[in-house]
């Protein structure tokens, strides 16, 4: 089986969770199964296909190897990095992901959308490369109800609702022994197209000083690791470490995706800007409020139950409704969230055992 557009190796835990959710997701209907990665620094291919040109290449020429690599496999999961599946990257990025999809189809092989978001697509080219996609699925999943709409909106509704392969994958069994996970995005704190970064870093602050104010323990959590790569929250969670001008605030910086779902497990309550800080806390048992900043976070929580996400780009003081909600008691609905997750699981392992 191959797994598109998920690095297991990726210095974004995120990433890491999507591709071994997805790898999860499709055991639970093929145990046995082989899963291979592909993804744009990966070397698993005969060739590279993190640009569109060789793409196009291997579409018009039978004699390139990545065809006869991709005939290989029984069926293709394409994840579209769980939230590309749209044109608010650019174009070049949705061209090149869709060739790679197109390409499996031509030679034979079963593409399968995995549980993502869809859409938005603002301009003319990336509402026909979208429809394109969904008309040459064998399956397409939404994770939640806005992307299907999206879908639908394109002339192929999805085959699926389903959610967040994160949930797929084991839950660590740890004793609680930190209080709130604060998780810092490297991408929000420098400048950035998403929102102003000085308000961000302002908001953070005031959030851990709030925290702290009350008799919380918090912690500073990058879920995105260091590398040579701008976007990574390490300098970002030394830094507030730095400005909250305390040598004993605990920065946490996993070393694997399994070590930071221990981290989220192990703490009452991860208040998270990446959105798999926060689905990575939910999907161990942990309440968490996220920072938003994105059309991806609300609609795929909201399908689970979840309200409590703060949308840093609308909400005039965010610091103050995280601390309103910090001290609520939200065990229960973590249950009752995940059990809703395993139901919506369900439809998506349904959908994978009828591709033949």
């Amino acid at each position: 089986m191959l797994v598109m557009w998920a690095d297991d190796r990726s210095s974004n835990l995120g990433v890491r969770a999507l591709a071994q959710g997805s790898a999860a997701l499709v055991r639970r209907v093929h145990p046995d199964a082989e899963v291979v990665h592909v993804h744009y620094r990966s070397r698993t291919a005969p060739s590279p296909v993190g640009d569109w040109r060789p793409l196009v290449r291997a579409r018009l020429d039978p004699r390139v190897p990545l065809r006869d690599w991709l005939a290989g496999f029984d069926l293709a999961v394409d994840t579209r990095a769980g939230d590309s599946f749209a044109d608010i990257y650019g174009l070049r990025r949705l061209t090149t992901q869709s060739l790679l999809a197109r390409l499996a189809h031509g030679v034979g092989v079963p593409v399968v959308l995995a549980p993502q978001t869809i859409g938005p697509f603002g301009s003319r080219r990336g509402r026909a490369l979208a429809r394109a996609t969904l008309r040459h699925a064998r399956v397409a999943m939404s994770r939640d109800q806005v992307s299907a709409d999206a879908a639908r909106s394109l002339g192929r509704p999805v085959d699926v609702v389903s959610t967040d392969v994160v949930f797929a994958l084991p839950r660590p069994a740890v004793p609680r022994t930190r209080d709130v996970l604060l998780n810092v995005s490297g991408l929000l704190w420098a400048p950035n197209p998403h929102v102003d970064h000085e308000r961000y870093r302002a908001v953070v602050l005031d959030l851990a000083r709030g925290l702290r104010q009350r008799g919380r323990r918090v912690s500073l959590l990058a879920h995105v690791l260091d590398s040579p790569v701008a976007d990574n929250d390490v300098p970002a969670v030394h830094e507030v470490a730095r400005l909250l001008d305390d040598g004993d605030v605990e920065v946490v910086v996993p070393t694997d995706l399994e070590d930071v779902r221990r981290a989220t497990a192990s703490a009452h309550l991860v208040v998270g800007s990446r959105m798999h800080a926060c689905l990575n806390a939910l999907s161990t048992g942990t309440p968490a409020v996220p920072l938003a900043y994105s059309r991806k976070f609300a609609p795929l929580l909201a399908d689970l139950g979840w309200h409590r996400t703060v949308d840093l780009r609308a909400d005039d003081d965010p610091a103050a409704t995280v601390l309103r909600l910090a001290d609520a008691d939200l065990d229960d609905d973590v249950a009752r969230l995940n059990a809703r997750a395993d139901e919506l699981l369900v439809g998506a392992t349904t959908a994978l055992a009828r591709v033949q």
